[in-house]
């Protein structure tokens, strides 16, 4: 396996993330989603089948039963948790981006504190922007205002028992490349 410096000097695709998030980029209020989507967590179902995603402790949790999700290798960055079975847990993002091998696909599934961890070396977010503005104690970055990342693609508008929401697709710009150092 290859550490982080490695693999940025191999040139290997960074880490890709994804997010559903409402207006004002907020991601959750109190531990967990206030607006859930049918079609959003199939989209997420969908991007993550068969990669690795790595997951803090607290979204861990939010998860149907507290577990790892099936089908996908879970990676759990927690400086608290010793153990979680099903999953491979890591105290620092550099010793779970060491873990990944070479090749291997890596999202970034939450919550904010693991988000705002490995931004620096993500370099694609699958963003659902769902046209809503509940409260929200826990927010992404704007992505439409950070330099370091351009809109590549806009999926159309859809609707969900009257919510409007549409899949977008962020990349960093090559200029804003990651910095391997964590």
């Amino acid at each position: 396996m290859c550490n982080v410096q490695c693999a940025m000097e191999e040139g290997r695709a960074g880490l890709e993330a994804i997010v559903a998030v409402y207006g004002d980029w907020g991601i959750g209020a109190a531990g967990t989603q206030p607006v859930v989507l049918k079609a959003d967590r199939r989209h997420f179902r969908e991007l993550t089948a068969g990669a690795a995603v790595l997951v803090g402790r607290r979204t861990l949790a939010d998860f149907p039963g507290g577990k790892p999700l099936k089908g996908r290798r879970n990676l759990v960055l927690s400086r608290s948790l010793a153990a979680v079975e099903g999953a491979e847990v890591f105290q620092s993002p550099a010793e779970a981006l060491a873990a990944l091998g070479e090749g291997e696909r890596c999202l970034v599934i939450g919550g904010a504190s693991v988000y705002l961890a490995m931004l620096p070396h993500i370099d694609r977010i699958y963003a659902t922007k769902i046209e809503l503005t509940p409260h929200s104690d826990t927010f992404f970055p704007d992505l439409d205002r950070d330099p370091a990342f351009v809109c590549v693609e806009e999926g159309e508008l859809r609707e969900e028992d009257g919510v409007a929401f549409r899949f977008c697709v962020y990349e960093r710009r090559q200029e804003h490349f990651p910095n391997p150092q964590l």
